[in-house]
């Protein structure tokens, strides 16, 4: 016999054999569990976008102050040599 056959003979036994009793409140556990992880997924979703608009409008302030996009004005004048 097969090692592929050999497993399915013994799936099919765990599954013949008596099933383990649940808890009658799992259902009910499962749900608010999955509901907490819900509500953090979305907080943290939150705080990553509020860090990202916070971190448009700093580089945004910079940019409007240093204005890099302008050249800086020269410290030196040019000699004229004619």
């Amino acid at each position: 016999m097969s090692g592929t056959g050999r497993r399915e003979d013994e799936v099919r036994r765990m599954l013949e054999g008596p099933r383990p009793q649940v808890p009658a409140d799992l259902a009910a556990s499962a749900a608010e569990r999955g509901g907490r992880l819900l509500r953090r997924r979305r907080a943290l979703r939150g705080l990553w976008l509020l860090a990202l608009v916070a971190a448009v409008a700093v580089f945004a302030v910079w940019a409007l102050t240093v204005r890099p996009w302008e050249t800086p004005p020269a410290d030196t004048t040019p000699v004229e040599i004619w």
